[in-house]
């Protein structure tokens, strides 16, 4: 499991490590069953405190992604079709939402804006 933390980053260290197992898990990368580092081993290799990581799994492990047992460690869970869905689409959002931003900085109108991601989309 490659992290790569980034101190310049306006995203909290915590929320980083999700983001990046999630993507890992989302893009296949990290399978079901596969096994995480121990809080304490992620901790020490990523060089932050344990209670960062703690905080990052208690997240996975209530968005659904990972599962946490008692003396075995943390595993990545078998994932849910519906709950893959919606957390491309929750990425999805935040993404068009920025290029809205942008758009409306850039004088760009709506009908041109649709015809763009009619474009991207679709590929026409």
């Amino acid at each position: 499991m490659d992290i790569v933390i980034s101190n310049s980053s306006n995203e909290p260290i915590y929320e980083q490590i999700v983001s990046q197992v999630k993507e890992q898990i989302m893009s296949g990368n990290l399978k079901e069953g596969d096994a995480l580092p121990s809080m304490r081993a992620l901790a020490q290799a990523l060089r932050i405190s344990v209670i960062t990581t703690k905080r990052a799994y208690e997240e996975l492990e209530r968005d659904g992604f990972i599962e946490s047992f008692t003396g075995r460690g943390s595993f990545v869970k078998a994932q849910n079709k519906e709950l893959l869905r919606e957390e491309y689409l929750r990425q999805a959002e935040e993404l068009i939402s920025t290029a809205c931003e942008k758009a409306k900085l850039g004088g760009v109108d709506v009908s041109e804006l649709h015809e763009l991601l009619d474009i991207i989309y679709g590929g026409e």
